[in-house]
């Protein structure tokens, strides 16, 4: 599997990318700023929780993460009813984000399982 960092990171990139080839109108304009925030802010909060100090600030920071996630996908599909033409690339964000959310679950109820355990 990918390494996350390097997923997260890419997944910001390929948003960046959509929303510089969205037209210019002040829905994509509003949404894709928005878009581009979550999205930049699961890696930067993956990042983050790779260098918690606690492994309840680790689990803080996931949880940052997981609720980046699903707000990008949010933006997403809110973009994808506003630019038809775009469907095919906001499918395959989409599937992307929903894959790290799910990554991130798991994560997150391991971490739990083990401060639990502690």
């Amino acid at each position: 599997m990918q390494d996350m960092k390097q997923r997260t990171f890419q997944f910001s990139v390929e948003v960046g990318m959509l929303v510089t080839a969205l037209p210019f109108n002040m829905i994509n304009k509003a949404y894709g700023m928005q878009l581009i925030r979550s999205s930049s802010s699961v890696g930067a909060n993956y990042r983050a929780a790779r260098r918690a100090k606690s492994d309840a600030d680790f689990l803080n920071k996931l949880k940052i993460c997981e609720e980046e996630a699903d707000e990008s996908i949010y933006f997403l599909e809110l973009l994808k009813v506003f630019n038809v033409g775009f469907a095919e690339t906001i499918d395959k964000l989409e599937k992307e984000a929903n894959e790290l959310v799910k990554i991130l679950v798991a994560s997150i109820i391991t971490t739990r399982e083990k401060i639990k355990k502690q």
